[in-house]
């Protein structure tokens, strides 16, 4: 369902969405089982609502889908990365799911459909799923070498997990985040989670950044957690932008996914290009905004980002937002090329 975009949908979203309030699906008992999910797409040919440009700074609109399901618990989708370049991809709810599926494409690459979604939840260590939200809040999501690492908020953790899109279980590993509890804020913890570029100065290394956990100069911490040179650092936080996610590009500059929200300005997202050399310990990172949309875009709850490179060589930006399981809330899939010149 779509409503209007002016001035009720902003003061329902306020009230509901950002506030809290709105309901998470019902989590059944019993051992978690993979759950196919039917997922109707609609393809989405206009970023500019209105308009058919497709350049927007440094960033070439390519297509993008919204996606529904009559199934309860399709939604919430925190983060994902692609698996296999522009195609495969894994990601995490933040109602305490794994999603798994594959985005197809017509014959000029652009988006067409949502194929072979299946969802299941997070377990215990007993293989039995966690039904208590505070400790399944996945908001970050890593991908390497058949790892996944999730960073979770109320519950602050950073862990690991062998991907099995069949069968995945408990996690085998959690990591130290170097940033000290007392600092992160219970719903505003690691909306990042990325791995640095194998050739830079990290050496491959995980970095995460907390949506909005602030240190006295009101910059958001962060913290480069493997690699030689691991520490904590910050980001600095500009306007009213909090950070949903980010990852590495290949010339090693850290490229952000950022939300705001207020009554008076309504729903934005952006993007920010972090300079890499600026994530180092005791710095304080920052970088100049490439993209910056309001509700005149098609754009919603932004909150996941991957970085990729499609077969032609092109360096693809894909971007999917939570609904909140909100009727008045979208799931999107956006997708960019970054222009480098």
């Amino acid at each position: 369902m779509i409503l209007s975009r002016g001035g009720f949908r902003q003061t329902v979203l306020a009230a509901c969405a950002f506030a809290g309030m709105v309901l998470s699906p019902a989590i059944a008992a019993g051992p978690a089982s993979v759950e196919p999910v039917e997922v109707s797409a609609r393809a989405i040919s206009q970023f500019k609502i209105g308009h058919d440009e497709k350049q927007f700074g440094p960033l070439e609109f390519v297509g993008g889908l919204e996606m529904t399901s009559k199934s309860r618990d399709f939604g919430a989708l925190s983060a994902f990365r692609f698996l296999k370049a522009g195609s495969d991809f894994i990601g995490v709810a933040d109602t305490g799911y794994w999603f798994f599926g594959t985005v197809a494409r017509d014959a000029d690459r652009r988006p067409v459909a949502i194929q072979n979604f299946r969802m299941q939840q997070m377990v215990d260590q007993s293989g039995q799923p966690i039904d208590e939200k505070w400790e399944v809040d996945a908001e970050g999501l890593a991908v390497k070498d058949g790892i996944a690492t999730v960073g979770f908020e109320r519950n602050h953790r950073v862990s690991q997990f062998r991907i099995d899109p069949a069968n995945m279980k408990a996690p085998y590993r959690q990591l130290d985040f170097l940033v000290p509890a007392r600092e992160l804020r219970q719903n505003r913890g690691f909306e990042t989670v990325t791995h640095a570029n194998v050739n830079g100065q990290h050496e491959g290394g995980l970095v995460v950044v907390s949506e909005k956990s602030l240190d006295k100069a009101g910059n958001i911490y962060a913290a480069i957690i493997e690699g030689p040179h691991k520490g904590v650092f910050t980001v600095k936080r500009n306007d009213d932008f909090d950070i949903t996610d980010g990852a590495f590009l290949p010339d090693g500059d850290l490229l952000l996914l950022e939300r705001s929200f207020t009554m008076a300005g309504g729903l934005k997202m952006r993007l920010r290009r972090i300079h890499g050399e600026s994530v180092e310990k005791g710095a304080v990172a920052d970088g100049p905004v490439l993209l910056e949309a309001d509700m005149g875009y098609q754009i919603d709850n932004m909150e996941g980002l991957d970085v990729w490179t499609r077969d032609d060589g092109a360096l693809m930006v894909s971007l999917i937002s939570d609904d909140n399981h909100s009727i008045l809330q979208r799931n999107l899939y956006l997708e960019f090329i970054l222009h480098q010149d």
